[in-house]
């Protein structure tokens, strides 16, 4: 069995995490489904839980659950983190440069270097194209980061102009990363539908909800407030296919 919440999942979120789901746990036990002790983490907390037929419950990015997931997975849910400006369950990404780039909104950054954690990202990839697109400006890829922070640190090191770091990723990089003081947010992408949790195909998905969201009711305020949790909602399916897919960034990249 193969339980993971990778997504957001570092510094003082990961002791946060283990007891949301050790609450998760007991409920899917105290509903007679098995579940595993422990989190998995690592590589193995991604695409090999995402696919495994031994998965009980994850949380994936609302890009590779559209493109590749959505019809090989069972939706459980989507946590609501209370994001300024969004729907409840819904999301955005902060658009950052360097403090001391004399540009201070997003429509002057046509034609910047683009730092991105990685081709099938919604937060990191897919909104800042499609926002640019909106907006008849190119973000050039010149960068694969491989993570939201590496891409922090990428635009604070001067070796891309711009990133798009999922908002919650955002505020949790407040608290243990440094290199978000040598940035500012230059702009915001369009709320678009958050990070969902599912389960191998054939789960029990009305439990999965009812354990998740009472695992979260139960979280002390710290850890609440620590993973920005407001709580748990479901969101159809054709809301995350409506999403569109931009063109993938080249393989080779002249930052990589």
């Amino acid at each position: 069995m193969i339980a993971s919440l990778g997504m957001y999942d570092f510094g003082p979120a990961m002791a946060a995490n283990d007891r949301l789901w050790a609450g998760i746990r007991d409920g899917l036990r105290a509903r007679g489904l098995a579940a595993p002790e422990e989190l998995t983490r690592g590589e193995a907390a991604y695409w090999p839980a995402w696919q495994s037929p031994e998965l009980v419950l994850s949380q994936t990015c609302g890009y590779p659950f559209r493109a590749r997931l959505q019809d090989r997975v069972a939706y459980v849910g989507t946590p609501d983190y209370g994001i300024e400006g969004c729907a409840p369950g819904h999301y955005r990404s902060v658009l950052v440069a360097r403090a001391d780039d004399r540009r201070d909104r997003v429509e002057e950054f046509d034609g910047a270097r683009l730092a991105f954690n990685e081709d099938l990202s919604q937060s990191g990839w897919a909104a800042p194209q499609n926002h640019a697109a909106k907006l008849g400006l190119r973000l050039v890829p010149v960068l694969r980061s491989g993570g939201h922070r590496l891409s922090a640190q990428a635009v604070a090191e001067g070796r891309a102009e711009i990133a798009a770091l999922d908002a919650v990723t955002w505020r949790l990089l407040q608290a243990v990363e440094t290199a978000v003081t040598r940035l500012k947010v230059v702009g915001m992408t369009d709320p678009t539908p958050g990070l969902p949790l599912i389960a191998a195909r054939g789960a029990d998905v009305a439990a999965g909800f009812a354990a998740v969201t009472e695992a979260i009711a139960a979280l002390s305020p710290e850890d609440r407030q620590c993973l920005g949790l407001r709580g748990l909602v479901r969101i159809p399916l054709a809301d995350y296919l409506a999403v569109p897919n931009p063109p993938a960034p080249p393989a080779v990249l002249p930052g990589n």
